[in-house]
């Protein structure tokens, strides 16, 4: 029997647990292909490992800049994308845990800077191939990820 994929809404919350980050608003958008997630500053760096990572600043909340979150994670490449207006943009490549619902899977999330859009994060085919139906006409139709202890900076 085949297993049913749940069903997300084109908003959702969602939860990146090794950037500390315990819930943000993504809006599920089919029509870009990686994720995309707000950093208002990438500072690139090699860690005591000689490994390239980054270090970033997230303001999880929409509409608000009063909670910030800095982020470190080990870079997987630099990539040109095309940013919603159609221009080609350098970006910084992660992977991250992500969780959407029940679901908990790695995913490669490039930072940009979202600060004049209205979601913080986008869902992109790359999470949701697979794993989700998607119903357009619907919003937050799995569960918002319980709130826990978040460093502040």
């Amino acid at each position: 029997m085949k297993k049913v994929k749940p069903c997300v809404g084109w908003r959702e919350w969602v939860q990146l647990p090794a950037l500390h980050i315990d819930a943000i608003d993504a809006k599920v958008d089919t029509g870009a292909k990686t994720c995309a997630l707000h950093a208002y500053y990438v500072e690139p760096y090699t860690n005591a490992d000689n490994e390239q990572w980054v270090k970033f600043g997230i303001h999880p909340s929409q509409n608000s800049k009063v909670k910030t979150v800095e982020c470190h994670a080990k870079l997987l490449e630099q990539r040109r994308v095309k940013n919603s207006g159609g221009y080609d943009e350098q970006r910084y490549v992660i992977v991250t845990p992500i969780t959407v619902g029940n679901d908990t899977f790695e995913c490669e999330v490039t930072l940009t800077d979202r600060e004049t859009m209205r979601f913080r994060m986008l869902l992109g085919r790359n999470a949701l191939k697979g794993r989700f139906m998607v119903d357009p006409g619907r919003s937050y139709l799995l569960r918002r990820p319980a709130a826990k202890n978040t460093t502040k900076v």
